[in-house]
């Protein structure tokens, strides 16, 4: 059996990532431990998650230059509930940035968000015929 554990995230700063994805998102903060020379090692999740994001702090021009674009402009991410619109509500909230209304697709409900960095998030909650083939 293979999982992913972790993807890293190139953050701009530790301090405002966690803030954003703990408080707009509702993630937990896993671990932040200091790894010195201003490097730490900051894991973040959704809650019930097998899956963690590990915020690594950009340290040159060509990293710096990824934050926000690491797809190139793509969806990067996606984040599911299992309850979209009291989810949808409290980002909304805390100033999320939304890429129109959410909209009914063949496998759920869908709507896609930007992070603080301009990262695109697809935000999903799949309905129950789309979960049965999973």
């Amino acid at each position: 059996m293979q999982q992913i554990g972790q993807i890293t995230l190139v953050v701009r700063d530790y301090d405002e990532a966690i803030d954003f994805y703990t408080r707009s998102l509702g993630f937990k903060l896993l671990e932040d431990q200091d790894m010195g020379n201003g490097k730490r090692w900051v894991r973040i999740a959704p809650s019930g998650s097998n899956c963690s994001l590990l915020l690594g702090k950009a340290t040159n021009a060509r990293q710096a230059e990824s934050v926000g674009n690491q797809t190139g402009g793509r969806v990067f991410l996606f984040l599911y509930t299992d309850d979209f619109w009291a989810d949808y509500r409290r980002m909304h909230e805390h100033g999320v940035k939304f890429a129109g209304e959410p909209r009914e697709e063949s496998f759920g409900t869908v709507v896609v968000f930007e992070d603080l960095y301009g990262n695109k998030w697809d935000f999903i909650q799949r309905n129950t015929q789309s979960d049965a083939g999973q």
